[in-house]
């Protein structure tokens, strides 16, 4: 399976952006994005040109799809599903983003980032339903329990992972039962619900694909 290897803090330098992609790290001192100005590989001083309108509608979706850590092809497919479904098509991609099991993982923080997260799907340590789904992109649904299977449940990087609910709580359409290390998947989110992408110009991206 494909998937991007390099490092990922100069993906968020790129989008100047904190795309956290490192769990912990992206709250840290450690973050580059604090430090460096600029995209990486360029002078900071060098002169900035105005983007044209295809480089901003580019640049925002290089942004979502670099969030659910995606790369083109299968990000493009996610794009067309929603075109088919009912409702906005911005509006519609970002709920079936949120739906991914890898995603619902880190949102139940099961994980730390959406990678890590990724990585505890590949490797079989979630159950959805009381079945093994070893599928990132598997589509959870509204009443779906998701959780880590019996052996799993001690793992340091998911303990570890868990602690962030104390901090940041969890999104509204999830519940999570942290003794028992399961949560259930409520309701479809509202593009308004997913507070931490609303600086996403999902409308952009639409035009962008229907060039």
């Amino acid at each position: 399976m494909a998937r991007y290897t390099g490092p990922v803090c100069r993906l968020c330098r790129a989008e100047q952006r904190k795309l956290y992609l490192k769990g912990d790290r992206c709250n840290s001192d450690k973050c580059p994005i604090n430090k460096k100005k600029g995209a990486p590989g360029k002078d900071p001083k060098a002169r900035i040109t105005k983007r044209k309108e295809y480089g901003i509608q580019l640049r925002e979706k290089q942004k979502l799809k670099r969030i659910y850590c995606m790369l083109e092809k299968q990000f493009r497919l996610f794009f067309h599903r929603a075109t088919k479904m009912h409702g906005v098509t911005g509006d519609n991609l970002v709920v079936l983003l949120e739906s991914r099991l890898d995603n619902v993982v880190y949102r139940m923080h099961f994980a730390a980032s959406r990678n890590q997260a990724r990585q505890i799907v590949l490797h079989g340590h979630i159950r959805v339903n009381g079945k093994k789904v070893n599928i990132p992109s598997y589509i959870v649904k509204p009443g779906d329990v998701v959780e880590v299977r019996e052996r799993s449940k001690k793992l340091a990087i998911i303990t570890d992972a868990l602690g962030e609910i104390e901090r940041s709580g969890t999104m509204p359409w999830i519940n999570v039962d942290v003794d028992a290390v399961r949560g259930t998947f409520v309701s479809v989110p509202l593009r308004s619900e997913v507070t931490d992408l609303l600086d996403i110009k999902d409308q952009l991206i639409v035009e962008l694909y229907s060039r």
